[in-house]
């Protein structure tokens, strides 16, 4: 058996084997924090119960969809993308990158800040839950340091950095409910959790032989970032908008019953607990492709549809299982007073499909120079998003919400492809993959 498996790895190319090899490691990270997150996730929603979840899961998401401000959306693709080319642009690309990322997060805390009483002007424990989680977006910018890992396929020091942070926090979240501490506490331990990742990033870099006061701002290379991530910062915001604004929007119509929030979150919660696949993916992937994009159009394209028919068997690996348990699941990990969440998960389950199949196209749309049309459909999806929570809501509540994301994604992700001419080949990639006897075939053929 061990032979066969050595056999099989000799028979991969190296580039190939090299983005295995860095998937691998990033999977191996994300099922271990997707199992901790899991069991203290679990104990700190069974603790809050369904209103206070609700409550901090309404704060989170509020902040999350501007996020996009902090982290300028699109930019660490692009910075990968030019270091992958260009190694020497290295200390210039990180160091205009870590400005600008630090500049917008402290742009993040004063428009959500600014926001928040507006929305919700009798509610200061939500305020102060928002202040403090915005806080944690400033220290993103060291975030900046994986770019470069990214680059060179090495992700694997910046997780020992990131797992140190979360495991330290996620312990003293454990110790919060052995306290019985307040829903402010959990606030600020998120905030911990950013603060002590940063630190651990600068470590490994070091550790690795790399100075930080090497970096260098240019304002020339700023300027050319900021134009060229400008269409991706304001499409992050609008994904995060019909990625979020159902529950943002479920808190704001439905005040008096957060309940119902709390409900609708633990499955969101449930079901984008795999989001991390597309990213790994993509961040493993984009290199290469950037590479073979240049020398060989032929084998770029055949290795893109592989990409695609990966994203498509994730999908369905994940939204079968998790929508036919969802019965037990729930009970299981949240206990009955969570039972009204069951069905939504069972439908929400569905929607990976936006983030595999979104990511797969952004990286696309990365690499060949085409990111204008991410602010375009994004904007549009955000619009769609809205008017059908607006109406789905209020009549049928969270699963209105739930039904909304589906149709959102549907046309956004898919549908629309096929309505523009430059975008006519990602629609073909996807209809391809789910030909899922000839998608097995084409990944059978990585290892022949």
């Amino acid at each position: 058996m061990l032979n066969k498996i050595v056999s099989i790895i000799q028979k991969i190319g190296p580039g190939l084997r090299q983005v295995i090899s860095n998937t691998a490691w990033l999977f191996a990270d994300k099922i271990g924090r997707m199992g901790l997150s899991l069991f203290v996730g679990v104990w700190v929603t069974r603790y809050l119960g369904p209103t206070q979840f609700g409550t901090l899961s309404y704060a989170m998401t509020f902040v999350s969809m501007f996020s996009a401000i902090a982290s300028l959306g699109g930019l660490s693709s692009l910075i990968v993308r030019d270091i992958a080319r260009n190694p020497s642009c290295k200390d210039e690309s990180l160091g205009t990158a870590f400005t600008l990322q630090l500049i917008g997060g402290f742009l993040t805390i004063l428009v959500t800040v600014a926001i928040i009483p507006i929305l919700n002007p009798n509610d200061p424990l939500t305020h102060k839950l928002v202040a403090i989680i915005a806080a944690g977006t400033v220290f993103n910018a060291f975030g900046t340091i994986d770019f470069w890992f990214q680059s060179q396929l090495q992700s694997k020091y910046t997780i020992f950095a990131k797992n140190f942070a979360y495991l330290l926090v996620a312990a003293v979240r454990l110790v919060l409910i052995q306290l019985q501490a307040g829903l402010i506490d959990f606030a600020w331990a998120r905030l911990a959790e950013s603060a002590v990742g940063a630190l651990g990033l600068l470590w490994v870099y070091r550790k690795q032989g790399n100075y930080i006061q090497a970096w260098r701002v240019s304002f020339q290379r700023s300027k050319e970032l900021l134009v060229e991530s400008f269409p991706l910062v304001l499409a992050g915001i609008a994904v995060y908008v019909y990625a979020n604004i159902d529950q943002v929007m479920l808190g704001a119509i439905l005040q008096e019953n957060k309940d119902e929030l709390g409900f609708y979150a633990a499955a969101v919660k449930l079901s984008t607990v795999f989001d991390f696949l597309p990213m790994i993916l993509a961040s493993s992937t984009l290199p290469k492709l950037t590479q073979l994009r240049g020398k060989n159009s032929e084998d770029y394209f055949k290795k893109l549809q592989i990409y695609f028919d990966i994203s498509t068997a994730s999908w369905l690996a994940i939204a079968i299982p998790v929508s036919i348990l969802a019965p037990y699941i729930v009970p299981i990990l949240y206990g009955e007073a969570f039972r009204a969440s069951v069905p939504l998960l069972s439908v929400y389950a569905w929607s990976q499909f936006g983030s595999m199949f979104g990511v797969a196209r952004g990286t696309f749309l990365a690499i060949e120079g085409k990111l204008h049309y991410s602010l375009i459909m994004s904007v549009m999806g955000a619009f769609l998003n809205i008017g059908l929570n607006y109406f789905m809501i209020p009549a049928y509540g969270a699963m209105g919400a739930t039904v909304a994301t589906l149709i959102t994604y549907l046309f956004v992700i898919v549908l629309i492809n096929f309505f523009i001419k430059d975008l006519n080949i990602v629609g073909l990639l996807i209809l391809r993959s789910l030909n899922l006897y000839q998608a097995a075939l084409r990944l059978k053929g990585l290892l022949r």
